[in-house]
């Protein structure tokens, strides 16, 4: 289950590296995760009270367009270093696995999230004529919101939601390439 809880985390610090983080810790904070040392910290206020402004100056810059791209820039390195975090700090001591294979592990699932997410919105920018990238952005914090608590709160369900999700990517970017069977139908 502690191996789920890791990787299920890991995904969605792709999208924001501040919102696992600080489903991380309030989980630890109220003793819905115990976390490995020395991460415990993360259950803190001052450092829940961090990773929250953190959280709303991602969340601002990430929804305005150009801004977004820069962000996005910046937080090629952010991402993929929240996502082993997390995926080390909520396995804890449980697993017999190596922390730094939990590390590496939480760094590629956020890299690759993360290349997908910053390859994608200079598209729908510019497609949407920067209407869309706040809309694609709210979305992804709402998945990152989801994914996150999935996998503290039911982490047998986290293969399920990343099924859906992948599938719902999927059929988004056949739709942004127009491969639509609506598209097919008309010609």
């Amino acid at each position: 289950m502690e191996l789920l809880t890791a990787l299920g985390l890991s995904v969605p610090a792709g999208l924001n590296a501040y919102i696992p983080l600080l489903a991380v810790a309030l989980a630890q904070r109220f003793e819905l995760l115990e976390l490995a040392e020395p991460f415990n910290v993360l259950g803190e206020w001052w450092m829940i009270a961090v990773v929250a402004v953190l959280l709303a100056i991602e969340t601002v810059a990430d929804k305005i367009p150009a801004v977004d791209s820069v962000n996005d820039a910046v937080q090629s390195v952010v991402r993929p270093a929240a996502g082993g975090i997390v995926a080390v700090a909520a396995a804890g001591n449980a697993i017999d696995v190596s922390p730094w294979l939990l590390v590496l592990a939480g760094v590629l699932l956020a890299g690759g999230v993360h290349a997908a997410k910053a390859t994608a919105r200079p598209a729908v920018n510019v497609t949407t004529g920067g209407v869309g990238g706040p809309v694609v952005s709210a979305l992804e914090d709402a998945g990152a919101v989801v994914l996150s608590a999935v996998a503290i709160l039911a982490p047998l369900l986290v293969a399920l939601v990343l099924a859906a999700f992948a599938y719902g990517f999927w059929r988004l970017w056949r739709r942004m390439r127009g491969d639509g069977s609506a598209t097919v139908r008309e010609q």
